[in-house]
């Protein structure tokens, strides 16, 4: 998580300093060299985390004029000087800006305070537990209705592709069932009322030809999707071979959905043991009989979930790494 503190005050300062140090981000003093204003700014687009130490009001209307969404904005926290009390103002859950409220509350002996209903009232959280399981929420609006329920004394349903450890939180059953209320899965779901998380686990390998455009890997990517009813959300990087690394349409294509692109020797892909679709052409080109599966394969370190996809000279495979669940929806 990236994490902005700004600061207005010399004691303001030094919490600061000692808030960016001990949770690793970066201490600002407004107006040095940018305002209120203009920080805030800057910070919302590259920030995960901003932390006003301050009085509440100034961060409220510093803030105001960004915010969107609770599935875009980031974690906001406001903490006074003296760090006696630490809130959340913005994106609590899926930010964590009710995380980071606790953490520097333990930091400086202070209090944490919490609004959430759920938090307040010790109940499960849907969307905390997203974020704690590296979940991208493909329906935000569905949180609604889980927390509800949840904080009526019902019993929330959850299905999942995979084990998950421990043992439920009360007010939750894990179930096989077709119509949990909740669904965690890298597989696209239609039913409407379910909420659907998917792990951002996946990993795609390309290949493709000299002077392929993002728009034709954009374009070929959504074929995929659609064809395999894969939930592209659970996309975290991007992998291919090292000839690829300066490919101008894969870089643009990468950046554009906020991947890291990986790539590898033809040696070391190679090297990938797996049941790979071969290519004589790929290996006469390339030096490795595949690109897109082997690439995606030692990027995750996991397992082909998707075979080769070609389409338009490009070449697409998706694996995942590997993944384990459990039932922490919070830091403590």
């Amino acid at each position: 998580m990236k994490l902005s503190v700004l600061s207005f005050t010399d004691r303001g300062q030094a919490l600061a300093q000692r808030l960016s140090e001990a949770l690793g981000g970066t201490a600002w003093r407004c107006n040095a060299p940018l305002n209120l204003r203009d920080w805030t700014s800057q910070r919302f687009q590259d920030s995960q985390a901003l932390v006003y130490v301050g009085a509440v009001g100034i961060a409220v209307r510093a803030i105001a004029p960004h915010l969107e969404s609770k599935t875009k904005d980031p974690a906001v926290v406001a903490v006074d000087e003296r760090g006696n009390y630490a809130i959340p103002l913005a994106s609590g859950h899926l930010g964590g800006a009710n995380d980071l409220a606790r953490r520097i509350a333990k930091l400086c002996g202070g209090v944490a305070v919490i609004t959430t209903a759920t938090d307040v009232n010790g109940v499960f959280s849907v969307d905390a537990w997203a974020r704690h399981q590296n979940c991208r929420v493909c329906n935000p609006e569905g949180i609604k209705a889980v927390a509800s329920k949840c904080l009526a004394g019902e019993t929330v349903s959850l299905s999942s592709d995979w084990p998950v450890k421990g043992v439920p939180p009360e007010g939750v059953c894990l179930t096989g069932a077709a119509d949990a209320m909740v669904r965690l899965s890298l597989r696209r779901e239609d039913r409407q009322g379910i909420l659907r998380l998917v792990p951002r686990i996946l990993v795609l390998g390309v290949g493709c030809r000299r002077g392929t455009t993002a728009g034709t890997l954009e374009r070929v990517l959504g074929e995929l999707v659609e064809a395999r009813g894969i939930e592209p959300q659970g996309i975290y990087a991007g992998a291919s071979i090292d000839l690829k690394k300066d490919e101008g349409g894969l870089v643009e294509f990468c950046a554009a959905h906020g991947w890291p692109l990986e790539t590898f020797s033809a040696q070391a892909l190679r090297a990938v043991t797996g049941d790979f679709t071969a290519s004589p052409f790929v290996e006469q080109v390339t030096g490795v009989d595949n690109v897109c599966e082997r690439s995606a394969v030692l990027a995750s370190g996991g397992t082909l979930v998707e075979k080769k996809y070609a389409a338009q000279g490009v070449t697409l495979a998706l694996a995942a790494r590997p993944y384990t669940p459990d039932w922490r929806w919070t830091d403590e």
